[in-house]
């Protein structure tokens, strides 16, 4: 069920896609109209790119731009063969950016990640090889196959695009994204990620099967295309500098007064119900806030909607909770737990 419909509990009707700021503030300064319909153009582009061969996936693909534009992650979680690695090396490919696969078995260490220190025997020093880490966009593949001393090495890195490595450290070139996928049916073999790392993901996003609509214009599209040839039609449309000055720009998208408290008493509620036995901290709500000001901006506007922060809450929040033990037992969905939470709050008029 899309948020945008989930009537309030606590709230009279209101029309939540016509919001505006209400007065101009002093210290907002407003982004040029051109800038903002040009990244909306570019924008739309990127998906056109990417529709060239991906079917459906229009959130999946969003919530991917808005990571890469807010330095965060993204945790994609689905069954095999459902286009997870495609899309991500299709983003790459459209966004004119680097890009590395890392399979993630149970025998990686740290230093296939990172990279090691070799000694140059011509040169009789030490030099540091750098790891496929060292790229814009980073695809892992099956996170939760490697150990934990594995999964580790990649807090530093994830949080601050910098390693260390022998008393050395090394920065990471901007942009950079990793996104991480894992199946949520095979568990036998793997090693379940902790709070700590999952945190460290912006966004948590369950991607689904295609629709019988969608699974028919997928065999449509390649059924004269197995090898998938379709795929080097896909043209760069973004380069690492516009990718920049965008990150730049979404601190400066306005938020109003009440709509920053509106995230504070959603994230606020999941510490004081009895349907969670841990709620959020305040880095989820500082990720709802980011979510929202690139939704906006992704939308070419320079304000943020109560929606912003209602589509935002979700892929934000649901790796970031945990249910109490009688929801567990009760099979109880977490997505369902998070749209009953929204609707207790109020939305700003």
């Amino acid at each position: 069920m899309s948020l945008e419909n989930i009537p309030e509990e606590n709230a009279q009707p209101a029309n939540h896609q016509d919001f505006q700021p209400k007065a101009p503030i002093q210290t907002h300064v407003a982004i040029d109209p051109d800038k903002l319909e040009q990244i909306q153009s570019q924008i739309i582009a990127v998906k056109a790119q990417l529709n060239k061969v991906i079917i459906g996936q229009e959130d999946l693909m969003e919530w991917m731009l808005a990571a890469l534009i807010t330095n965060g992650h993204v945790l994609l979680e689905g069954v095999p063969g459902i286009a997870k690695t495609l899309i991500s090396k299709l983003l790459a490919k459209a966004l004119k950016v680097d890009f590395n696969r890392i399979q993630f078995t149970p025998d990686l260490m740290p230093t296939d990640i990172l990279g090691t220190t070799i000694f140059d025997m011509k040169r009789s020093e030490f030099e540091f090889r750098k790891g496929p880490i060292f790229s814009n966009i980073v695809l892992i593949d099956e996170i939760n196959r490697a150990p934990a001393k594995t999964q580790a090495a990649l807090m530093e890195v994830m949080e601050e695009e910098q390693i260390t490595v022998d008393g050395v450290t090394y920065p990471l070139e901007a942009p950079f994204l990793v996104i991480a996928t894992q199946n949520p049916v095979e568990q036998e073999g793997t090693y379940k990620l902790p709070e700590a790392q999952l945190d460290r993901f912006l966004f948590k996003v369950r991607v689904d099967y295609p629709n019988l609509e969608e699974e028919t214009r997928l065999l449509t599209r390649f059924q004269n295309d197995f090898y998938g040839r379709q795929a080097a039609t896909v043209e760069p449309v973004i380069d690492r500098q516009q990718l920049t000055a965008y990150r730049s720009l979404v601190e400066s998208v306005h938020i109003e007064p009440e709509l920053i408290d509106y995230i504070a008493q959603i994230v606020n509620l999941t510490r004081n119900n009895s349907d969670l036995y841990l709620g959020a901290s305040p880095r989820a709500s500082l990720g709802i806030l980011k979510a929202a000001k690139a939704l906006a901006l992704l939308d070419g506007r320079d304000y943020v909607r109560p929606d912003d922060i209602k589509r935002s809450a979700i892929p934000v929040l649901n790796h970031r909770l945990i249910l109490s033990y009688e929801r567990e037992i009760e099979g109880v969905p977490m997505v369902e737990v998070i749209e009953s939470l929204i609707r207790k709050v109020a939305v700003p008029r």
